[in-house]
C-alpha cells in the first residue's frame, strides 16, 4: 500500500467547518475550508455572546457556506449558540471527554482549530439534542424534581426543630406531614394554650385514631415561641413550594396533552407513574430516531456497564456516564417495580440480587425496563410484563432434569404427581 493510499484511512468527510470554544463572555471560531488550489485555509475570529454578536456569528459562517459547526458541551454557555445556530447549520455538541487537546498546547483558539480538524475527518461524536418543544418539557420536569427537593430539605428541619424542642409527634405518626401531622403543627403554631386530649382528639384522623393519648404526650416538650415562629416559617415555605409543583404539574400536563395515549402505554410498565412517565418521555422525546437501537439509548442514559479490556484482562466494568437524568429516574422506577406483587421484575430482581448484590440488580432492571419502553415508544405497542413465573417455567424443563439427576444419586425416581 502506498504512502497516498494509506492517507485515505481517515477521509476528509466535511471540507467546510468550524470549531467554536464556547465560554462565557466570548467565543473563539476557527473556519476550515479549501482554497481554488484545494490547499486547506484557516479563518479564526473572536466574537462575543451577545444575541447581535451570535448574529454576527452566524452570518460569517453563512459566508463561508459553512454547513456544520462543533462546539463542546461547556455547561449552559452552549445554549445561546445553539438557538441561534440551529436553523442555519447543522450543530455537533460534543462530549468533553471526546476531544481531549494535546498538554500544553491549549490555548482558545487551538482548541477551536482542534474541533474544527476533527470534525472534518467525522471523528466526533454528537450529543442528543432534542428537539425545541422536548428541551422545553425537560426544563420544567428538572426544575420540578429541584423544587420537590427542596421540599425534601424544609420537612427535614421541621423535623429537626421537633427535636430540639422534645416533640416527638414523627415518632406515633408514620408520616409528619400527613393530615393529623399537618393538623397538630397547625395546633402548635396557633395555639398558644395549653393543649389538651379533646384538641388531639380533633386532629387526628384515618389509621391513628385510638392512638390519641400517646400524641398528647409526644407534643409534651419546650416548645417556646422561639419554635413556633421558625415552625411557622418553615410550613409557609413548604406550602408555598407546594403550590408551585401543583402549577408545575399542571403546565406539564398541558404541554403534553397530545401524548396522553403515549403516556398511558407507558404507565402499563411495572414501577411507573403518572410523574416518572413524563419525566422519562421528557428525557427521550417521542421521537427515537437519534437512537438506532435501543441497546444505544441505554448505552446513552448510563445503565449498561462500559467496556474495558486489554490484552484479554476485563477490567472494570464502570459505565462512563456516571450521572444522568434518565439513569436517576430508572432508578427511583426499578425500585418501586421490584415491589410490585406479580411482576415479572420483582422475580428477576431477588434471583439477581442473591448472585451480584442489591445495586447491580436495581441497575440491571432499570435497563429492561428502559429497554421495553424504547419498542412501546418507537413502534407504538403495549407494554406487557412477563409474569412472576415466567423464568420458572422457561427453565422448567432444565429443573426437572437436574432434580431427576439428583434424586437418581440418592436412590429415588421421580413420579409425576396425578390429579
Amino acid at each position: 500500500m502506498t504512502q497516498r493510499e494509506d492517507s485515505k484511512i481517515i477521509g476528509i468527510m466535511h471540507p467546510i467547518c468550524c470549531g467554536l470554544d464556547v465560554h462565557k463572555e466570548t467565543i473563539s471560531a476557527c473556519v476550515i475550508f479549501p482554497d481554488k488550489d484545494g490547499v486547506d485555509q484557516y479563518d479564526i475570529k473572536e466574537f462575543g455572546t451577545f444575541t447581535d454578536d451570535l448574529m454576527h456569528l452566524r452570518s460569517w459562517l453563512l459566508d463561508h457556506c459553512c454547513p456544520v459547526v462543533a462546539m463542546e458541551s461547556t455547561g449552559i454557555y452552549w445554549r445561546p449558540v445553539h438557538n441561534v445556530l440551529e436553523d442555519s447549520v447543522q450543530v455537533v455538541l460534543v462530549n468533553a471527554r471526546d476531544i481531549k487537546n494535546v498538554p500544553g498546547r491549549k490555548t482558545d483558539i487551538g482548541d477551536s482549530k482542534w474541533l474544527a480538524g476533527l470534525l472534518r475527518h467525522g471523528l466526533l461524536r454528537g450529543s442528543f439534542i432534542p428537539m425545541k418543544e422536548v428541551r422545553e418539557w425537560r426544563d420544567l420536569t428538572r426544575l420540578r424534581k429541584k423544587y420537590v427537593h427542596t421540599v425534601g430539605d424544609y420537612r427535614k428541619r421541621a423535623h429537626k426543630l421537633f427535636e430540639s424542642a422534645n416533640i416527638k409527634i414523627d415518632s406515633v405518626v408514620s408520616d409528619l406531614f400527613g393530615v393529623t401531622g399537618r393538623n397538630l403543627m397547625n395546633l402548635l403554631v396557633f395555639d398558644r394554650k395549653a393543649l389538651t386530649l379533646e384538641d388531639i382528639h380533633q386532629c387526628v384522623r384515618g389509621k391513628l385514631k385510638g392512638k390519641e393519648e400517646e400524641l398528647y404526650r409526644s407534643i409534651q416538650g419546650f416548645f417556646s415561641d422561639h419554635h413556633r415562629f421558625i415552625l411557622k416559617r418553615l410550613l409557609h415555605t413548604i406550602d408555598l413550594l407546594e403550590e408551585e409543583i401543583s402549577m408545575f404539574d399542571a403546565q406539564i400536563r398541558h404541554l403534553m396533552k397530545d401524548q396522553n395515549a403515549l403516556l398511558d402505554r407507558m404507565k402499563k410498565a411495572a414501577g411507573i407513574a403518572d410523574v416518572s412517565s413524563r419525566e422519562i418521555l421528557a428525557e427521550i422525546g417521542p421521537d427515537l430516531t437519534a437512537f438506532p437501537t435501543g441497546e444505544a439509548m441505554i448505552s446513552w442514559s448510563g445503565l449498561c456497564p462500559g467496556n474495558n479490556e486489554s490484552a484479554g484482562k476485563r477490567k472494570s466494568g464502570k459505565s462512563p456516564v456516571r450521572k444522568h437524568h434518565l439513569k436517576t429516574i430508572m432508578i427511583e422506577v426499578a425500585w418501586a417495580a421490584v415491589k410490585k406483587k406479580g411482576s415479572y421484575f420483582k422475580d428477576k430482581y431477588y434471583r439477581l440480587k442473591a448472585r451480584r448484590g442489591a445495586k447491580k440488580a436495581i441497575v440491571a432492571i432499570a435497563h429492561r425496563i428502559l429497554l421495553g419502553l424504547y419498542y412501546v415508544i418507537r413502534d407504538g405497542v403495549e407494554f406487557r410484563d412477563l409474569g412472576e413465573d415466567y423464568l420458572a417455567q422457561r427453565n422448567k424443563a432444565q429443573k426437572m432434569s437436574h432434580l431427576r439427576k439428583q434424586a437418581q444419586l440418592l436412590g429415588f425416581n421421580l413420579v409425576p404427581q396425578t390429579t
